[in-house]
């Protein structure tokens, strides 16, 4: 059995805020295995570790910026440079200016945090790896590859480069490679990769379809890409000709009808395994309501997954109550 691995989700999201560096730090102290990037650009083509290519729910950008919203009234990433989003104030997740999506968690609009590169991110792990004697990997996500490209910009293109720059080459190195989108990491995989003669892990993250997660651009119009067939049987056959690994919503692998006396187990692990595929499911939080009625605890939860439904690795806004689950195993 490989060693099962802690992925600090943002970071340790749950104490401070979301793709902070300060968060970042904090995961790396609590020696969680890999760090999370959500990677998206901004309109002088850098790229920023940013949950969602939108400024609004963690910024104050519609407070400095009030005329720069789209049609649809958010903020887009792509419309501003990086200088502009550097001067934005970032704060925890909110649903509005005054309401955090996680109350309990670090208090909205204190302190000093700001949206940070990916250069940036990638240097601040590389170099607390060498001063703690640490080998703790990163696990960049790539953000809506195909509203990227519709907006005129090859976000995997840069993400990979940057990634061969730090001397990320080899399938052994410290990295797992991310995205909700299957035509991209088949690009990744067949184009990308042998273009810039490196080969990384790739992992397909699945999403619910009525999320509208992946978005395809046909026209000028999006239409929204459907994950169903990825539940079929069969499924873990194909997504294995291309991906390392899967990351599933963690309601997929236990049932929501699961009750603390009778546990129900999808066969999506078991299907995954047969392929090789390695399972990461997301996302685990100790918060208020965020504990399903079948786990009489967070950590009767972690021994669910990690343990009875034998998953490889999870992704957590608390690192530190995973790694100190699985180093009592």
């Amino acid at each position: 059995m490989s060693k099962k691995i802690v992925i600090a989700h943002r970071g340790a999201s749950g104490y401070l805020p979301e793709h902070s560096m300060e968060a970042k730090a904090m995961a790396h102290a609590m020696n969680a295995d890999f760090i999370e990037q959500d990677i998206v650009m901004s309109k002088d083509d850098q790229l920023l570790v940013l949950h969602d290519h939108f400024l609004d729910t963690v910024t104050n950008v519609a407070t400095v910026f009030p005329d720069r919203a789209r049609q649809d009234g958010r903020f887009y990433a792509i419309d501003f440079t990086l200088s502009e989003i550097q001067s934005l104030q970032m704060t925890e997740a909110f649903i509005t200016q005054e309401k955090a999506v996680y109350p309990a968690r670090f208090p909205l609009w204190k302190s000093d945090f700001k949206v940070h590169t990916f250069t940036q991110e990638i240097e601040l792990i590389q170099g607390l790896n060498k001063s703690r004697g640490r080998n703790i990997g990163i696990y960049p996500e790539i953000k809506a590859p195909a509203f990227h490209r519709s907006e005129g910009k090859d976000i995997s293109l840069a993400v990979i480069q940057t990634l061969k720059h730090y001397g990320y080459h080899q399938k052994s190195d410290a990295i797992f490679l991310q995205c909700f989108d299957p035509h991209e990491l088949l690009r990744i995989k067949n184009e990308l990769f042998i273009a810039l003669d490196i080969n990384l892990k790739l992992v397909q993250l699945i999403a619910e379809t009525a999320w509208f997660e992946t978005g395809h651009y046909i026209g000028g119009k999006k239409i929204n890409y459907q994950y169903d067939w990825m539940y079929e049987m069969g499924a873990m056959q194909k997504i294995s000709e291309y991906a390392d690994a899967i990351g599933p919503w963690f309601p997929r692998i236990v049932d929501s009808r699961s009750t603390q006396q009778q546990l129900i187990f999808t066969q999506l692990v078991e299907q995954a395994h047969q392929y090789n595929l390695l399972v990461h499911p997301y996302t685990f939080r100790r918060d208020k309501g965020e504990i399903p009625d079948y786990a009489n605890s967070f950590n009767d939860l972690l021994n669910i997954f990690y343990i009875k439904a034998d998953v490889d690795g999870l992704f957590t806004d608390f690192p530190d109550l995973a790694v100190q689950f699985l180093q009592g195993q």
